[in-house]
């Protein structure tokens, strides 16, 4: 049954979901539009809150293509290389290679999203190489499923904003600090991430072609030439200038001051931000690319694949800023507080979230726009705080998988369109938020 909703799901999408642009515009008209109708809001008034928010990302998604860049060209080393091919090595058939992968995002995710999106990638894209008769489709959307569990790990934005001087929470909580014992380390949360640690594999599993039919490999022109095939190994010019650019004396002087500082900045006490993972990235490369040139050549591969984060990552900033500016997701949200109770808050406050998040896709910013309206109802109908902030951050992490907003980077790794793997990310969907269901009504509380 759960192949059969896969392979109808993936029908669907292959033959009526557009490209992820594509569908970033039509959210875009769709919010646009109700904007004016639900909320009275002018065209005017409209296209200012779109065109006033479109720039509102712009030092996010330099993070996130500084992350695809570095990520991509560190993998591309020869040590990164032999690592990805032994945790490979791991899986021996197809079935297996897709729990790997799943796992990979689960575990690379909880300790922190950034890491975890661009490594399960990679991993994705070894075990297609590595094994033969792997659907290459599923595989990918197996390892983007994972996601699920970013907003509820160590670098889960909600939980971590309200663990110190958050300002929702002074100006709408009394200045209630909510230690990550109560939210990422707290049992509920815990036991939720390993139930979908053991049962997400299974589901991506059982969506695997029958006898073979079907299967898409991966491309030939994604997969990853061997290390002797890097560039750095070509013969050169022996120049002053050319000693300079195959120098491993300058990778690693640039290399050592920046581990220094990454060093430093840890012991420090500082958390791990996405700063920091491109700065580990970034160092990490250099260092084990050996020569400048080579590393340099690197990079520039990777940048090729950027593209999507370039021209949507903006489209989605000024939907937001018409989501919140028009009033639409304090509409929203209150709608849905109006039918709920004590016991079925932390319900329909996913829900909402897991709605609000196709529009604002971003944990940061549906805390802006949640948290007032959330915390003072949580308040008045005795809804621990902690609980109601989990029940924000689960649905935003929920609807990511349908999402195309975080799927580009994992996309322009693999080589694939939104429409090859969200048939798949869609039956997940539908699992995962039955099983978030249940532990909204009767676990977080």
């Amino acid at each position: 049954m759960v192949r059969l909703m896969g392979e109808f799901f993936s029908r669907i999408a292959q033959r009526y979901l557009p490209d992820a642009f594509i569908f970033a515009i039509l959210l875009m008209i769709l919010v646009f539009i109700l904007g004016m109708a639900v909320e009275g809001a002018s065209f005017i008034a409209m296209t200012t809150y779109f065109g006033d928010g479109l720039w509102n990302f712009l030092t996010f998604s330099m993070q996130m293509v500084l992350i695809l860049v570095t990520g991509s060209a560190l993998a591309t080393s020869g040590p990164v290389r032999r690592l990805l091919k032994a945790v490979a090595r791991t899986a021996r058939s197809p079935s297996q290679a897709i729990v790997v992968a799943t796992l990979t995002m689960i575990v690379g995710c909880w300790l922190n999203w950034g890491f975890g999106l661009i490594v399960s990638a990679l991993i994705a894209r070894e075990l297609a190489r590595s094994i033969r008769g792997v659907h290459y489709p599923l595989l990918v959307a197996s390892a983007y499923s994972g996601f699920i569990v970013w907003h509820a790990g160590f670098s889960g934005s909600i939980p971590l904003k309200i663990a110190g001087a958050d300002l929702i929470m002074k100006e709408y909580g009394g200045g209630t600090v909510v230690p990550v014992s109560q939210t990422i380390f707290a049992w509920q949360n815990v036991l939720l991430v390993l139930v979908f640690a053991v049962t997400i594999p299974v589901i991506n599993r059982l969506m695997s072609p029958k006898n073979g039919e079907g299967i898409v490999e991966i491309d030939p022109r994604l997969v990853a030439v061997d290390d002797d095939e890097m560039p750095g190994h070509e013969r050169h010019q022996v120049t002053p200038a050319a000693r300079l650019e195959h120098s491993w004396i300058v990778s690693m002087a640039i290399g050592i001051v920046c581990a220094v500082y990454i060093v430093h900045y840890l012991l420090a006490g500082n958390g791990i931000s996405l700063n920091i993972v491109n700065f580990i990235f970034l160092t990490l490369g250099i260092i084990l690319h050996r020569t400048p040139l080579r590393y340099v050549r690197a990079v520039n591969d990777a940048v090729r694949n950027c593209g999507g984060i370039i021209l949507q990552f903006p489209l989605y900033a000024g939907i937001m800023g018409m989501m919140m500016n028009s009033g639409l997701a304090v509409t929203l949200s209150r709608g849905f507080i109006a039918i709920s109770n004590g016991t079925t808050f932390t319900f329909f406050t996913f829900l909402s979230a897991g709605v609000v998040n196709f529009f604002v896709p971003s944990g940061g910013g549906q805390w802006a726009v949640q948290g007032p309206i959330m915390i003072p109802a949580a308040k008045a109908l005795g809804v621990p705080y902690a609980a109601t902030a989990m029940s924000i951050a689960w649905g935003d992490a929920w609807t990511n998988l349908v999402q195309p907003f975080w799927a580009l980077p994992l996309l322009a790794v693999a080589g694939l369109r939104i429409r090859d793997i969200m048939g798949y990310t869609a039956v997940v969907l539908l699992f995962s938020g039955v099983i978030i269901s249940l532990f909204m009504l009767f676990v977080f509380r």
